[in-house]
């Protein structure tokens, strides 16, 4: 089967926008040509209206989510900082990985994989953090875990939320829910290639900025007057410009259609799915309370050989499911829906096509 025709629902990247692969065509402009960086500062502007911010520090960072994390713990972390991070998945466990990496005292809370993290937990883990880290949609288990209730008892703390399954699908409140710096990437809900992640970060975070962090590449102190409109900006390193113009494209897409529009779509498609995936005699994984809509976990029956199933999908119908990961591997399915995936006919392919392949 051509690739052109794999319908990707998988917890990796979704179908792209009609509107982005469109933008990817574009003829090349220089990454400082003006109309570059009028398309660079008109991208930061829609990702404020995505995050629901009014931060000034709002911007694609060259790099995948993973290099948004990074850049939360390499700029705000100092040497035995008192880091609480909650864990209930692969993305909570690399936040500890992170941090630690970066010299934090790092305070574990932890769930089973599958389940929320308790928010009294988390405010409850050390009387005074320098900072908390949460995961909002924990990829590897289709879990939302409540952010807003950790936002407002976090007191002097700064929050750190990995948005990088939710921006786009599900309700993202920056300003609030308390966010100090939230990090996505665009592969997910916002229908564009990996490759960005966009990252926003509050005035009260920037006050907190480490004034020479161990990576030049992702020194905020020195991104911010790049991205900074106006004449004032500083060159840092070049930008990623095709990038930047397929976000710009994905980023339209998303406001044309209206947030609320796209979370209730999401919303829609993911009951849609799951109630299809129990009809199927399925158990699903996550809670229905924290179940996320974009992301589903689902249990590989006893007896079945879920590598098997998968490429069976692919080669028969072209469709890709994701594996397990971390200690769910081998043990579950992830289906995604989203960005340009999430579409009921999507749905009703990959049910009735999982259905043949199970014999149900």
């Amino acid at each position: 089967m051509p690739l052109s025709d794999r319908v990707l629902m998988g917890p990796g990247p979704s179908n792209l926008y009609p509107e982005v692969v469109a933008a990817l065509t574009h003829p090349m402009l220089g990454h400082l040509d003006p109309d570059f960086l009028s398309v660079l500062d008109e991208t930061c502007v829609r990702l404020r209206t995505a995050f629901a911010t009014t931060n000034a520090l709002t911007l694609p960072l060259s790099g995948t989510g993973s290099a948004g994390m990074e850049a939360a713990f390499v700029n705000f972390v100092r040497p035995g900082d008192a880091v609480v991070v909650g864990v209930n998945g692969v993305f909570g466990e690399r936040m500890v990985e992170v941090a630690g990496r970066h010299g934090a005292d790092v305070v574990r809370v932890d769930a089973p994989w599958g389940s929320p993290l308790d928010p009294a937990a988390v405010l409850a883990a050390h009387p005074a953090p320098a900072l908390i880290a949460l995961v909002h949609a924990e990829t590897s288990t289709g879990v939302r875990n409540d952010i807003e209730p950790v936002g407002a008892g976090k007191g002097d703390a700064l929050l750190v939320v990995d948005t990088v399954t939710s921006l786009g699908g599900i309700p993202v409140e920056v300003d609030g829910w308390g966010v100090d710096v939230a990090y996505s990437g665009t592969q997910k809900c916002l229908g564009v290639p990996p490759g960005l992640a966009p990252l926003t970060v509050s005035d009260r975070a920037r006050e907190r900025l480490v004034e020479r962090p161990s990576s030049w590449y992702l020194d905020l102190n020195l991104i911010a007057g790049y991205v900074a409109s106006g004449t004032g900006r500083t060159y840092h390193h070049t930008a990623p410009v095709s990038m930047v113009t397929a976000l710009h494209a994905g980023l339209g897409v998303l406001l044309e259609e209206g947030l609320v529009a796209s979370w209730e779509r999401h919303r829609a498609c993911g009951t849609l799915l799951q109630d299809g995936l129990e009809r199927l005699g399925l158990e699903l994984v996550a809670p229905v309370s924290h179940r996320l809509p974009q992301l589903t976990t689902v249990r590989v029956p006893d007896g079945v050989d879920e590598a098997a199933v998968r490429s069976r999908l692919r080669e028969g119908f072209g469709i890709e499911i994701g594996a397990g990961a971390g200690q769910l591997a081998g043990k579950v399915w992830r289906i995604g829906c989203m960005g340009h995936t999430a579409r009921p006919r999507n749905v009703a392919l990959v049910l009735a096509a999982l259905g043949e392949v199970l014999g149900r």
